[in-house]
This record gives structure tokens, sequence and C-alpha cells, in this order.
């Protein structure tokens, strides 16, 4: 519905000449239900708008970038795009599209923003902060309406970031909710971390052990899981034998278990800082001995293929997720992944990890190997391959039984 001065001139079917509705209509109010129903969508650009700015991509931040990459009022993730629509530089009285983005330059974050006018060519503006190229594009506003004899455009209170849109309150819950943004000292907290926001993880390299060393800055190896042997409990179970430790626990059959696996599995764990290292997974309620706790899932590929990738994502500065099934096959969960990709190493692990084989295919299922306790993190033995001592990687397990070294 439009205002007199807005109608467009004839006949719109989309135009509405009441508020009258025939049918009942809802309006969902929760407004962090309703950003969560958007970043869990799996895509990666997470499209919303709020008054005039519309959200584009949240992006990330490194462990390293905590330092530089935020201010008291706003956090600055590389990769963060929105569009801000504001007055035009260059045609009095018309309104044109901002596209924002952060990225970095030399462990700094850098702020840019390209103009987009319909009919002309787009104009670029770079900064180290937010404020240095809004004031630049607010000036130019301001004087072109002081040539056109336009109502003079108070500046005073705009800020850059609030024009990048990263003090909006929408935005912030986002920001908020980045891994790791906890160890942003000198940002003042609104809202903080919200469980249903469960942003996509796509950069990550330190978040895990299972990635690279605690500093990114030593060596880069490919490192690809290796499970233990195929469980013999689940070979027992259509056997009928019954004298296996995974008996008790597994007396049904191993399709009615993934069943139940792949539904009950948000009620196991849940994902928070670790002791260890980054990002850990935690056990959100007791889970007895022999329990299948989740699926370590992802994209299924050759070897081949997965040595390209790892090539890709070594350029790319992402953190590697991959879990070797067979001679043949790895699991890829460096984008596509679950939760599970975040069970960290240890010496002293109390999962295991197990190739088990369902409807024809081989699914990794992680298993307790003995009763954890509610908030206990979960973890269990990499097996990574020996290698020398140049491409060695330190653990960080703290296990009384630590072998100082994952490899």
């Amino acid at each position: 519905m439009l205002c007199t001065q807005h109608k467009l001139k004839g006949p719109s079917e989309d135009e509405l000449s009441t508020f009258a509705v025939l049918r009942r209509v809802y309006i969902e109010r929760d407004e962090v239900k309703q950003i969560a129903s958007i970043l869990q969508r799996g895509d990666r650009i997470h499209l919303f708008r709020v008054g005039g700015l519309i959200f584009h991509a949240v992006g990330q931040l490194l462990p390293s970038q905590m330092a530089n990459f935020h201010s008291a009022t706003a956090i600055f993730p590389v990769g963060y795009e929105a569009t801000r629509i504001y007055w035009s530089t260059r045609v009095p009285n018309k309104r044109c599209r901002y596209r924002c983005r952060i990225s970095e330059d030399e462990g700094h974050p850098l702020f840019e923003v390209r103009v987009l006018e319909h009919g002309m060519e787009d104009l670029h503006y770079r900064d180290a902060s937010p404020d240095g190229i809004w004031d630049r594009i607010v000036q130019q506003v301001a004087k072109l309406r002081s040539d056109s004899s336009m109502l003079k455009l108070f500046t005073e209170n705009l800020k850059g970031e609030e024009m990048f849109g990263l003090t909006i309150h929408a935005v912030m819950r986002i920001t908020e909710s980045l891994p790791g943004v906890e160890n942003c000292q000198n940002y003042q907290f609104r809202y903080g971390r919200h469980p249903l926001m469960e942003l996509p993880l796509m950069i990550n390299p330190t978040g895990c052990a299972r990635s690279e060393p605690k500093v990114s800055t030593q060596c880069k190896r490919p490192h690809t899981l290796n499970s233990t042997s195929v469980s013999k409990a689940y070979q027992s179970t259509f056997t009928g034998e019954l004298n296996t430790p995974y008996s008790k626990q597994f007396v049904h059959s191993k399709s009615s278990q993934y069943r139940r696996l792949k539904t009950e599995w948000k009620n196991n764990v849940y994902l928070a800082r670790s002791r260890i290292q980054g990002l850990g997974l935690y056990a959100a309620k007791d889970l007895e001995k022999h329990t299948m706790v989740i699926e370590y899932i992802g994209t299924v590929i050759r070897n081949e293929v997965a040595n390209r990738r790892e090539k890709i994502y070594e350029s790319q500065n992402r953190g590697i997720y991959m879990f070797r099934i067979n001679n043949e096959q790895v699991i890829d969960a460096t984008l596509t992944g679950g939760p599970a990709r975040y069970v960290n190493h240890s010496c002293a692990p109390n999962c295991v990890a197990e190739v088990v084989t369902f409807d024809k295919e081989d699914k990794i299922i992680i298993i307790s190997s003995r009763r954890i306790p509610k908030g206990e993190e979960l973890t269990y033995d990499y097996q990574f391959d020996f290698e020398d001592d140049q491409h060695k990687i330190p653990c960080h397990c703290g296990a009384w039984n630590c072998r100082k070294w994952m490899n």
C-alpha cells in the first residue's frame, strides 16, 4: 500500500486498496527466531532488510583478527556485506544503493563502499574506518543538496558503523553470535551469543585442533582423520551374539538406531568454547556408555578430489575438516559439515569414531566409549598418520597421558 505521493500511475495488481484480509494472518513477532530461520537456510547469502539497510552476509573472524577487528560499539567480520539505501552524491533528491563490504588489509579491517546508481558508472570508496568513508559521502551529499537549494541535511549524528549496519540490533545479534567474539576485549556486548544462531562456520582455521596447530603461522599439512575399525558391536547385533560390550545398548537393529540418532542428535550435544582448542562439542545431557552421539556428515569425495580441495582450502586460509572413510573415499566437512567436525582430539578420549554401514552406505558415527556426564567436552583420538619432526602437530588436550604430538 502506497501513499498518495508515491502511488503508482495506472492500475497495479500488487497494490492493496485496503488492509482488510479475508483470511487469518499470523505474524511472527519473535525477532530472534526470524533472524535464526534466515541464517539456518544453509545459503552463504542471508538476505533481509531493516529500514534502509539490506543485509547480505555476516562474514567471519579468525582468532588472530579478534584484537583489531572491533571497536567498543561494533564488530567488523571479514566478508561482511550489506547495502545501504541513501541519498545520491550526483543526482539531487534521488536515492541510490551503497554496497558496503569489510575485508582485510595487512591484519587490519579495510572498509569498502561501491556506489550503484542506474545509468552511471560505479564509484568506489576505501578507508581504514567506516567513518572515514561515510564522512566523505555525506559531505558530497550535503554539498549537492545545498547547491540545489534543497533542505539542509543534518549529518552530525550520522556514524559510519551505523551506515554499514553494524550497530543495527538485528545485525548485532548475529555478529555477537559469531564463534570466538568473546575474545574481542574492547567490545561492549549488548545481547551476547544466542543458542538459536547456528552460523555458517566456513572460515575457521584454528577453530578446532583438527584443523591445524594452535598458531596459524605454523606448518599446514593435509589433516585427514582416520577412524577405528568397523564396530564389532554392530556385527554382533546381526549375528545374534549378545556377549560384546555394545550388546546392552545396541539391542535394536542398526537402521532403527540410526533413525533415532538422526532425530535426537541435537538433544545430545551443544557447541561452545573449548579448553583444548577453539570450539568444541559438549554433552547436553548425561550420555551412557556406547551411546551413538552424532554423525560426522559432509560431502563424500574421492581421494583425488580431496587432494585438490586441500590445496584450494589452504590457499583460502580455511580450516580443513576431512575424515577418511576407506582407502578410496573421504568425507569433506569443510563447507557442508555438521557440528561433529568440532569434536576435538584427546589422548584420553571419551568417544570413538566408527565406520558403520547403513543401507549400503558407510557412515561415520561418534560413539561414547564411557559414561559422559552433562557438560563434559566430547573428544576422540584423531589417529593421524605419523609424520617427521618438520610436520609435527602439537597436542593441547592436557590429558594425563598426552603424547604431546597429534601425529
